[in-house]
């Protein structure tokens, strides 16, 4: 992606920076005329100083006010328990939803018909708190979405948001707002308009969805600040825009038996304290072209900001089975984060000429340390280790798993920039029944396992500046 997912719109011209009931039981349904709500968000307070400008990798500033007092319109409101069903929902009004669910009581939507325009310059208001979705469910209601299609085409106009209430506050609990979505098409063209959207600790459980994105900044599955949960279960995520990977987290994402494909950013991007768990999915991306601070193209990206929507911990991108192709850049980027990488069993399609897997150096922002740990279990691993100067790796082979590639900490970016000439600091362990084959010098602080395991291939493996011996 180049990123960050969240907080960002085009304001006319410039980027501001990354459903009436039939059969229903005791509903209540207002027009936008009658109706409007208002909610006090938590303050936000400033970007740290760590974070150059306060910009995630979309480009986008930091946090920015204090405050903000929201009224939330929906053309179609529903304000108690409400059953319906092929009910058609319309909005072209800028910071109005077609649909507002705001109630702590349950509802189901069959086959709805649903249609935002209007942008919106609401900046964070749209990203953390739903302003101008297309469908934003809110207060703690246990939403149901069975078929249908809603599309917007709208700047700040999300398509499904499950907003949690905690105000933004990282880490913490939401009231319980959860939409569980099925069988539903959902396209969106605006910026900033992510596929379904979750924040402020609100749950999402979705299951064969077809979802597509063309606008800037707007993931198919897309968090933001306050974070939550977000189940997904089978279906298509696609994402084209600028800074949109097929996912963005600041919350826990599983997705499970799934295509994902991007076609401009990251496949998907993790932001400090968050993670992702893909369980048989097919991902595919093509990041082309960088996006804010972001000075790297890659296929996975684990960062941390510094921008205040995330917070500071260890990041975790996890992948069981299924496919990861890489069409342009590094396969993984780790940057001022500390990130742990579990692959399982996972076929990877490296495209990019330069073969890179991994790299692990400094990028755009500061703040925070460049530290990961890989994981790999029954595992094929290929292509380059780039680690730089003033990073460290942990590369951990395991059950039968293979690696034939290279360790250095000779890194440019994709500027062409020189980022590290050197090491830093690399331990790597092998089991008994996993094996290295040297594709180049390579460079390490420790090593842990049998020199037999490592097949030189005319090659010299250097650990803490010895060559090793016993080698193959």
């Amino acid at each position: 992606m180049r990123k960050k997912n969240g907080r960002m719109l085009l304001l006319a011209t410039a980027v501001a920076l990354s459903v009436a009931a039939c059969g229903n039981k005791s509903a209540t349904i207002t027009s936008a005329e009658s109706s409007t709500e208002t909610e006090s968000s938590m303050a936000q307070g400033e970007a740290p100083s760590g974070a150059p400008d306060g910009k995630a990798p979309d480009g986008k500033g930091g946090p920015g006010g204090s405050s903000s007092d929201i009224e939330y319109k929906g053309a179609a409101e529903i304000t108690s328990a409400t059953s319906t069903s092929d009910q058609t929902y319309v909005s072209a009004t800028s910071d109005e939803s077609a649909l507002l669910i705001s109630t702590s009581d349950a509802v189901s939507i069959a086959n709805p018909l649903l249609t935002k325009t209007g942008d919106s310059d609401g900046g964070d208001n749209c990203n953390f708190y739903g302003l101008n979705a297309a469908l934003l469910v809110k207060g703690g209601s246990k939403t149901t979405i069975t078929g249908g299609s809603i599309t917007s085409n709208a700047n700040g106009a999300n398509g499904v948001f499950s907003y949690g209430g905690n105000g933004g506050k990282n880490g913490a609990s939401g009231d319980g707002t959860t939409v569980t979505i099925k069988d539903t098409k959902i396209t969106t063209m605006g910026d900033g308009s992510g596929g379904i959207m979750t924040t402020g600790g609100g749950i999402t459980n979705a299951s064969n969805l077809k979802v597509t994105t063309t606008g800037q900044s707007s993931a198919a599955i897309r968090t933001d600040r306050g974070g939550g949960t977000v189940v997904v279960d089978g279906g298509s995520y696609e994402s084209s825009g600028l800074g949109s990977p097929a996912i963005y987290s600041t919350a826990d994402i599983t997705v499970s038996n799934a295509e994902l494909k991007s076609y401009r950013a990251e496949g998907v991007c993790i932001e400090g304290l968050n993670s992702i768990k893909l369980e048989n999915c097919n991902l595919t991306a093509k990041n082309t072209e960088r996006n804010g601070n972001a000075t790297f193209l890659d296929s996975i990206m684990i960062y941390q900001s510094m921008s205040g929507d995330a917070d500071s911990g260890t990041s975790s991108f996890t992948m069981n089975g299924g496919s990861l192709t890489s069409q342009s850049g590094h396969v993984f980027h780790v940057t001022n984060t500390d990130a742990v990488i579990t692959l399982n069993d996972v076929k990877i399609v490296n495209e990019d000429s330069e073969k890179i897997l991994l790299s692990v150096c400094a990028d755009g922002w500061s703040g925070g340390k460049n530290i990961a740990t890989l994981k790999a279990s029954k595992q094929t691993l290929a292509g380059a280790v780039k680690v730089g100067n003033d990073s460290t790796l942990n590369l951990e082979l395991s059950d039968g798993s293979s690696f034939e590639g290279s360790v250095d900490g000779k890194i440019s970016n994709a500027k062409g920039e020189s980022v590290s000439t050197e090491v830093g600091t690399v331990s790597v362990t092998l089991d008994s029944t996993s094996t290295w084959t040297l594709s180049a010098d390579s460079y390490v602080s420790s090593f842990n396992g049998n020199a037999a395991n490592v097949t030189a291939n005319g090659h010299t493996l250097y650990v803490n500046g010895v060559a090793l011996t016993g080698t193959k």
